[in-house]
This record gives C-alpha cells, structure tokens and sequence, in this order.
C-alpha cells in the first residue's frame, strides 16, 4: 500500500470515526462546530447529518471502490470553498473555523490525488 493510499483511508476513516461520535455522543459536536442541540429534535439533526450522513461518506470507499475517495475529496473541498466564504463574509475566525477549513483542505486534496 503506499503512502498516499494510507493517506486517503486515513482520511475516509477519520471521517467515519467524526460521524460515529456523533452518532454516540452528539453533545461533542458543539466543541469542534459550535453548534448546540435545542431538544431531541436537535440532537436527531446531529445525529443524521454528522453522525449518518459522515459515516456513510467515511466508508463510501470501502464499499464502493477507489472512485469513493475522490468523490469525498471533491465533497470536502466544496465545504471548503464555501467555509471560506463564510468565513469572510460572516467574520467567522475562530480558531476550530480555521482548523477545520485547513482539515477539509488537506483531506480533500489528499483524497482527490490519483
């Protein structure tokens, strides 16, 4: 396996593993996301879209094939781009903003590497 491969399921599984800590653990997105859950039709919010929606992509390639990890890497490069918008237009400069924009760029251009 090379070291890019080893990269990209790196990645994939990090992805995989942020979407099972949701699923377990809603409560512990607030600390990378800053989003709180209002009641139980939060947390299921939480629990569909970064617990369901993060494990699905996470392990898309295992499933799928190697086709999976460029598609995740286009998908994290498109959050990517519109965080950055937003981090200017919204004057979001907090610390785990700009960790998880330099996340989501190093992972998708990790993953979109043939």
């Amino acid at each position: 396996m090379s070291f890019l491969m080893i990269l990209k399921n790196i990645a994939a599984l990090g992805t995989a593993a942020t979407g099972l800590l949701a699923l377990i653990k809603p409560t512990a997105i607030y600390g990378f996301t800053g989003l709180e859950a209002m009641g139980p039709r939060g947390i299921s919010e939480i629990r569909a879209i970064f617990g369901g929606l993060f494990i699905a992509v996470g392990v898309a390639p295992y499933v799928f094939g190697e086709q999976a990890f460029r598609i995740l890497g286009f998908g994290y490069l498109g959050i990517a781009v519109v965080r950055l918008i937003s981090i200017f237009l919204d004057r979001s400069t907090a610390s785990s903003n700009l960790i998880s924009l330099a996340i989501e760029i190093v992972f998708g251009v990790i993953l979109i590497l043939k």
